[in-house]
């Protein structure tokens, strides 16, 4: 656990600044601000495919995807504590780079950084203060715990999966056709691309709404029991 968390502590960080001096070196003629975005994203590239190679080793690793835990899961929640902070520094250096090279008035300040990414810092602020507390701490039984599932389901709901319908009626309501009408009246193609992009949405859905089933009966079973 602390290994994990010190490893990605340095991990990221060095990361940064090692991508940052290998393109100023290598890119002489670019300044320090492409260098530090273009670091920035390389950094966050890095994590991304981590993130989704242990999501794949997770899932390959365990058949039942409600009751199952891996130990990659539990780890990797510590190394992304680290990269949470660091990406938080990682946004105020860029903008602070960004509002130097425009020469904008004032420098920026952390005030004017927190009120310009606001929705940024809320969601890395959820996810440390949060979600990390929740997945380390066990903590499935508390009325928090069930109050994000709910909130979970329903964005999820909202966002995945009445997002296409919702298409289809924005377009019908261009058009002046009947949200029925709209499926016959666009290519075919389109159908069968949102089908297959709404078609694992349903599937996660599914899944979520077993999970959120099982953990409401979890209590009426054992008194049962």
């Amino acid at each position: 656990m602390l290994l994990t968390l010190a490893w990605g502590a340095l991990f990221f960080p060095g990361l940064f600044a090692l991508c940052t001096w290998a393109l100023r070196r290598s890119r002489p003629g670019w300044s320090r601000t492409d260098c530090v975005m273009i670091s920035t994203r390389l950094v966050s590239s890095v994590h991304a495919v981590l993130a989704t190679g242990s999501g794949i080793v997770i899932i390959r690793s365990c058949d039942d995807v409600i009751t199952d835990r891996h130990w990659l899961a539990r780890e990797y929640v510590w190394f992304l504590i680290p990269y949470m902070i660091y990406d938080s520094y990682a946004m105020y250096l860029c903008d602070w780079c960004r509002t130097r090279d425009q020469n904008r008035g004032p420098s920026l300040t952390l005030r004017n950084f927190l009120s310009r990414n606001r929705l940024m810092i809320t969601h890395h602020a959820v996810i440390l203060f949060v979600l990390v507390p929740v997945a380390q701490l066990k903590q499935q039984h508390t009325l928090l715990y069930k109050v994000n599932g709910i909130l979970t389901l329903a964005t999820f709901f909202c966002c995945r999966i009445l997002l296409f319908p919702f298409m289809y009626w924005s377009y019908g309501r261009q058009q002046g056709l009947s949200l029925l009408q709209v499926p016959f009246s666009i290519p075919f193609y389109c159908n069968i691309a949102n089908a297959f992009l709404v078609a694992p949405q349903l599937y996660w859905f599914c899944l979520l709404c077993r999970k959120a089933v099982r953990l409401f009966d979890t209590p009426q079973a054992k008194k049962d029991g």
